[in-house]
């Protein structure tokens, strides 16, 4: 009889363990959110509006392969603490989900680069992507919360083409 007991428990116990484990596999799975342009999106403690601003071929600094397709990023920070906003939390997705990274440069007195993102102060950011361009093709803009921020939310924002 004991036998069985011993078992019994070893058995329960496996099973809690397969159990938590499904359980914080699930957890840890980000959580798409999927936006038009110019439509508020909140990734973790952040609400965002991203929208295209057009085409540019860079300055004499800093000039790209192909062209530079730029973004305008509106953030406020709704929660209660400093967090960072940066460049490499944006990139930029193409009708293949061909991944391209946030260009740095000073293009204008409004680009990128690293910001403290205050308590319920509102920022407008740009930032832009190298891409052979293409006027038919969809374009969409994925955003990741920094570590401070910890969430599991992954922004995408159709941008172009929707």
């Amino acid at each position: 009889m004991t036998n069985f007991i011993v078992v019994g428990i070893i058995i329960a116990g496996i099973f809690a363990s397969i159990l938590y484990g499904t359980y914080m596999y699930y957890e840890s799975q980000p959580t798409f959110i999927v936006a038009q342009a110019g439509q508020l999106i909140q990734i973790g403690p952040v609400v965002y509006t991203i929208e295209n601003i057009g085409n540019h071929k860079g300055d004499e600094d800093i000039t790209p392969t192909d062209i530079f397709f730029q973004i305008r990023i509106i953030a406020e920070n709704i929660g209660t603490e400093t967090t960072l906003l940066s460049g490499g939390q944006f990139y930029l997705l193409d009708d293949n989900d061909k991944k391209y990274r946030a260009v740095y440069g000073e293009f204008s007195k409004e680009d990128l680069f690293n910001d403290e993102l205050k308590p319920n102060v509102l920022i407008i950011r740009t930032t832009q992507f190298d891409i052979p361009f293409d006027e038919h093709a969809r374009y969409r803009i994925g955003i990741l919360p920094t570590k401070d921020q910890s969430s599991n939310d992954i922004g995408i924002i159709c941008v172009q083409n929707c």
